[in-house]
């Protein structure tokens, strides 16, 4: 099967050369999202926790442009700038996931992007 870049216009406009989500053999690719607010493509302050809640909401955004939700992520990858912030970005990131853990790691970064604190990729499966 071959892929397919997947429209997702409720998620912020990708910062680089990139597709926000790619489909694959029934999987379902989410680029790493940062906090960028959708509606202006600024990014979010506030201290960790509000930065993972803009991008659990981003992710929520794409998986219904896509016609997935949060039951259907297989696979996360959290990548922090500081490894300290991680019981603020797991509780946050948990009130998503609920039962429907998926498999995760997580990592720390010595930098991201726009200079965020978190970012977090997914894949769901259809």
């Amino acid at each position: 099967m071959p892929k397919k870049i997947l429209d997702a216009p409720s998620g912020p406009a990708p910062v680089g050369p990139y597709s926000v989500a790619v489909e694959a053999n029934g999987f379902v690719f989410i680029s790493g999202q940062g906090a960028l607010d959708p509606s202006t493509n600024q990014l979010i302050v506030g201290g960790v926790e509000a930065e993972t809640e803009q991008v659990m909401k981003n992710i929520g955004a794409i998986l219904a442009d896509v016609g997935l939700g949060f039951d259907d992520i297989v696979k996360t990858t959290i990548f922090l700038a500081d490894m300290d912030d991680f019981p603020l970005v797991n509780a946050v990131y948990g009130s998503y996931v609920a039962d429907a853990k998926p498999a995760r790691s997580t990592v720390e970064v010595a930098r991201l992007p726009l200079d965020i604190n978190v970012e977090i990729d997914v894949i769901a499966a259809r």
